[in-house]
């Protein structure tokens, strides 16, 4: 991350963070880790676990790896039940280009 990337301004990246210089090699293997767990027919590979090593510590990759169960779980439960979002945590709409 970048000193001067506020919580709210890099939330806004998060849609495009491929392509966003406020995220640091760390925070990316983590974005990257999440779309590989939770996108079907992606894959955790020896190379990219190799990878999420050099960041993370053994402990930490389990405490990520629930947190990203935890919200795949909530994707799917939730709706089924009927529950909507409560507005804890709106990701802003990223302006459209001219």
């Amino acid at each position: 991350m970048t000193e001067s990337a506020g919580g709210a301004e890099k939330l806004g990246e998060v849609l495009s963070w491929r392509d966003s210089k406020l995220f640091s090699p760390m925070e990316r293997v983590a974005l990257e880790y999440a779309e590989r767990i939770t996108t079907t027919g992606q894959k955790v590979d020896d190379a990219f676990f190799a990878e999420l090593r050099k960041h993370f510590t053994e402990a930490e990759i389990v405490e990520l790896t629930a947190g990203i169960a935890m919200e795949n779980f909530r994707s799917k439960f939730n709706p089924a039940l009927g529950v909507e979002a409560q507005g804890f945590c709106m990701v802003p709409s990223k302006p459209k280009a001219a």
